[in-house]
């Protein structure tokens, strides 16, 4: 039997990496003159990807780029962003807690994200989370973005795993449709970017805390809450 695979979003989900994402829009703004987007309204812009936020970002003051500006903007969004992915952003409280104990059950973990995936890995590596993740895939590895349900599956084979013993966790409406559409159970975090409670956009289970995301886990896969490391064989996660 496959190890149950746990795929996470990045942004939002693992990582508050708003200051440094909302940073870099804002500096690509003042470059074109325009007035920066306050903190508040970004972080709820983010989730969709660079070129999205910086349609959002441009749209706050009632522009609407065309799609050459878009490019060249997302290009020098990129560069920025690339030199500055860590300044300021840091894992949400308790994340390496639930990873490690769930590791130690027999799970093993993705990340699904419309992050490119070079920034991703750059970014996992700066914060030494990197090593706890089988497979890290953005809008660029398979040229697939959320909510597309081909995106998570590619990314549960990947990893190893089936879609019948994988959970999505994730933040935003992107990843709960995602998750629908693959049929595949998903966590929500209440404390990611988006406008609209994630309460209400249909997730299985909410959670406002890492230390949560193991009882959740077991609930959604169908399993017993182990209570030691000899339970691996005993619930099927060896």
């Amino acid at each position: 039997m496959s190890a149950p695979i746990i795929v996470f979003d990045l942004d939002g989900t693992l990582v508050d990496t708003a200051p440094d994402l909302v940073d870099t829009l804002n500096f690509i703004l003042a470059r074109e003159g325009l007035p920066p987007v306050p903190f508040a309204a970004a972080r709820n812009m983010i989730g969709g990807g660079a070129r999205v936020l910086i349609e959002r970002g441009l749209k706050a003051d009632g522009r609407l780029g065309d799609a050459a500006e878009i490019e060249r903007l997302y290009g020098d969004f990129v560069a920025h962003y690339g030199e500055h992915l860590a300044d300021r952003s840091l894992p949400f409280p308790g994340v390496v807690a639930a990873i490690e104990g769930l590791a130690a059950r027999g799970c093993r973990f993705a990340i699904c994200t419309n992050k490119l995936e070079g920034l991703s890995v750059r970014l996992l590596d700066a914060l030494g989370l990197s090593r706890h993740f089988a497979v890290v895939c953005g809008q660029d590895t398979f040229g697939l973005q959320k909510p597309d349900p081909e995106m998570l599956l590619a990314t549960i084979r990947q990893a190893g795993g089936s879609p019948g013993r994988s959970v999505m966790v994730g933040d935003s409406h992107n990843d709960i449709e995602v998750a629908r559409a693959a049929k595949i159970p998903v966590v929500a975090v209440d404390f990611g970017y988006t406008e609209t409670p994630v309460s209400l956009l249909g997730p299985d289970l909410v959670i406002s805390h890492f230390d949560k995301l193991p009882g959740a886990v077991w609930n959604l896969l169908g399993v017993e809450q182990p209570v030691g490391s000899g339970d691996r064989h005993k619930y099927g996660l060896a």
